[in-house]
């Protein structure tokens, strides 16, 4: 069976998940990805290489590759996610945005972080959101869509009452419960298991 998919015009990291769900449809076949930038067509390559996949691209132009990976007829799907490993994992946010440096990027990383989250599975248990992190479960949020879906999905999602009361917002979460130190530090005491962006 062969399938194509359409990801030009879509920002990172839509490509590589519209990728991925089309291969999970097939058991075997061709999936062809249309991307419109050398940085998508990278992406969508490196989770071609990265899941055992063979793959070939073709350059139409500077504006259009496509990527086309076969999936069965000998290639042999590499598990690269361990998900005993990743299921009782933590994610803490200590900011709205991701990273140092510029803020509106920073905004941008973040928003595609946590989109990135609702498509790969399997899910974090936990997410908990600190400091300035709480923006993002507050009123005016860009991402409480897909947090409220991940929420849907069973993930806990948590709120430093402290830092909702520091910033006046506790009227305005919208995802979520509210959450203490003693509670945000059992989340995040095991190292092995918790990352924190911010």
């Amino acid at each position: 069976m062969n399938k194509e998919v359409d990801a030009r015009g879509q920002a990172c990291p839509r490509p590589v998940i519209m990728t991925k769900k089309a291969l999970d449809e097939i058991s075997d076949g061709i999936v062809t990805t249309i991307v419109d930038n050398e940085i998508a067509k990278e992406n969508v390559s490196k989770l071609a290489k990265s899941s055992g996949f063979e793959f070939s691209v073709d350059k139409k132009s500077d504006k259009e590759y496509h990527v086309h990976i076969t999936k069965g007829e000998g290639s042999e799907e590499v598990n690269v996610n361990k998900s005993d490993d990743f299921k009782d994992m933590t994610v803490a946010f200590s900011s709205s945005t991701m990273g140092g440096g510029s803020e509106e990027l920073g905004k941008i990383l973040m928003k595609s972080f946590i989109y990135t989250l609702t498509e790969a599975t399997p899910y974090p248990s936990t997410l908990v959101f600190y400091n300035t992190g709480v923006y993002l479960t507050c009123e005016g949020s860009e991402v409480l869509e897909d947090l409220k879906k991940l929420e849907e999905e069973g993930i806990e999602i948590l709120s430093c009452g402290t830092c909702l009361d520091f910033f006046n917002m506790k009227d305005k979460l919208q995802v979520g419960g509210v959450t203490n130190m003693y509670t945000i530090l059992e989340k995040l005491k095991n190292p092995t298991s918790t990352i924190t962006i911010g």
